[in-house]
């Protein structure tokens, strides 16, 4: 398994944004206000998958009072870490396709509310991002030492 490009990632926010903001341009009236509690669990999952990759590399590298690691486990959570990245990405454009879209309505108690929301869920999910990124590179195999052949 190759690891997961932060360009496709880039690519994935962007692409989800222009589609959100384009459907919300038609639809934003009948839309039901963004719910908050979309900010604590994505910051949840992204202490959980960083704390994972942490405990992971200690493992992998061996350190004092680890156990040594699955393989097949490794392999789990890299597949785990990559799936998140790009679902973080996908939801972390249409969190950014709504604050594009109520920046010119920010005068309403609706869009308003939408645009604090939307940004906060927009940074939890690049943080998530980052912290799926940081497991993925923790199920890493390490290199060999560059004195051996």
């Amino acid at each position: 398994m190759k690891p997961s490009n932060p360009g496709v990632l880039v690519g994935l926010v962007v692409v989800f944004g222009l589609l959100t903001w384009g459907l919300l341009r038609q639809f934003y009236s009948t839309v039901p206000t963004l719910p908050w509690t979309a900010i604590p669990t994505t910051l949840l999952l992204a202490v959980g998958e960083a704390y994972t990759g942490w405990l992971t590399r200690a493992r992998i590298l061996r350190r004092p009072d680890t156990k040594p690691v699955d393989p097949l486990a490794v392999a789990r959570l890299a597949a785990l870490a990559k799936a998140t990245a790009y679902v973080a990405a996908a939801f972390g454009g249409i969190f950014a396709g709504f604050v594009v879209h109520v920046l010119e309505l920010l005068d309403l108690d609706k869009p308003r509310q939408d645009a604090f929301v939307g940004g906060g869920s927009f940074v939890a999910c690049v943080i998530l991002i980052c912290a799926a990124l940081f497991l993925e590179h923790c199920c890493r195999v390490p290199g060999k030492p560059s004195g051996e052949t």
